[in-house]
């Protein structure tokens, strides 16, 4: 007779990597509760009231609001496959490896793309899209909020600005940034943009926040041909989430239920207090790594707070150091992606994970670990420069 497998118990990890974070205990006790049917009277009670938490999140007043049965990626590939039709013209910035996944999905798509590129760490000024804009006559343009390669923060505003004096549409990928830092979908004019559960908002991976402006949704619903996807095809998913609740899919009862507590959790703390801790946080971080001459990826004007990618210091092999904090310490970080790939640690301080006491932890840990790798530096400043910024802010 085969051998039955033991049950499901995962060790207790401090999630500290590019996501997923550490998820809220409230969160974990939603995911617990019964579940029934997607069409459901409660559950479609609980879809209304999550469309208005995200709308909150997103500071929009788009109709079209909704989460995506799926990862990150799958409101990535939402957003873009119902925009973009085969021969369209698509400009995409590309600063870092998820820049990149945008070109190849409108590629997918059968756009015409073109890259307006610049080198990894560094953010995009509007001026760098005037002669793509002006060659390429693009119906949409897609820029990385939060590369989270990098840990570089794009600014959005002045980019949309000149986007839509072209006449195109602004896509943004948002998957780190939601929750973390603010995302103005509105007052920006973002006409499609797509996020993860997984990062900031602190929720296990599985569902994609998603909206599309009045003009995207006219985009769509007037297409010459149909979405490539049928799961991802937004006139159809529209008809779920709208009022008439048309079946479409069985959506994930379950982790509804969590990203439903997880945008309560947001809300309860207020957007602008969690965006401050998040940025409290990460200074308190930085000043550590500056006590052990450890530099960011990014200059300090463009710096994530909820993810910080910083160069691993001369002479550390970067995956043992990174599997020693994880089996001594209980903590993960991530490694670099592509160019990155072995010089660079991605630090995230994200949602739950973004507290005082996960900070120190993960200083002293460095602080031992590098000492037994011979690396040298100032016994406890870490420790010290952080409560020092603390304390500044009064904490």
């Amino acid at each position: 007779m085969s051998s039955i497998p033991a049950g499901v118990n995962p060790p207790l990890r401090i999630l500290m990597g590019p996501g997923p974070s550490d998820v809220h205990p409230r969160v974990l006790a939603a995911l617990a509760r019964p579940t029934v049917g997607h069409l459901d009277p409660y559950y479609l009670q609980l879809m209304d009231q999550m469309q208005g938490m995200l709308r909150q999140v997103f500071r929009t007043q788009n109709e079209l609001t909704f989460a995506v049965s799926g990862t990150g990626s799958a409101g990535q590939e939402a957003t873009v496959m119902n925009l973009v039709e085969p021969g369209d013209a698509v400009v995409v910035g590309v600063n870092g490896v998820f820049g990149g996944r945008l070109a190849e999905m409108a590629r997918r798509a059968g756009a015409e793309v073109t890259c307006v590129k610049r080198p990894w760490g560094e953010v995009f000024a509007a001026d760098d899209f005037k002669d793509a804009l002006a060659s390429a006559q693009p119906k949409v343009v897609a820029l990385v909020l939060a590369e989270t390669s990098t840990g570089a923060w794009q600014p959005i505003e002045e980019i949309s600005q000149l986007v839509h004096d072209a006449g195109a549409m602004l896509l943004v990928d948002a998957v780190t940034a939601l929750g973390g830092i603010p995302v103005e979908v509105d007052r920006w004019n973002i006409d499609a943009v797509y996020a993860g559960t997984q990062k900031c908002l602190s929720c296990p991976p599985g569902l994609a926040p998603v909206s599309f402006s009045a003009r995207a949704v006219k985009t769509i619903m007037n297409r010459k041909t149909k979405v490539h996807s049928w799961y991802l095809d937004v006139s159809l998913l529209a008809s779920y989430w709208g009022e008439d609740r048309v079946y479409h899919h069985t959506a994930p009862i379950n982790m509804t239920y969590a990203l439903h507590e997880a945008l309560r959790l947001v809300l309860e703390e207020g957007l602008d207090e969690c965006f401050a801790r998040h940025k409290l946080h990460h200074e308190a971080l930085a000043a550590g790594l500056d006590a052990l001459n450890i530099p960011y990826t990014a200059e300090p004007e463009c710096r994530l707070p909820q993810l910080n990618a910083v160069r691993v210091p001369d002479g550390i092999h970067d995956a043992r150091l990174r599997r020693r904090l994880l089996e001594e310490f209980g903590i993960e970080i991530g490694g670099g992606l592509g160019d990155f790939q072995g010089k660079v640690w991605r630090i995230g301080l994200m949602g739950h994970a973004a507290r005082s006491k996960n900070v120190l932890l993960l200083l002293g840990a460095l602080e031992q670990l590098l000492a037994e790798e011979g690396y040298l530096f100032d016994h406890g400043a870490s420790i010290a420069a952080a409560n020092q910024r603390w304390s500044q802010a009064g904490q």
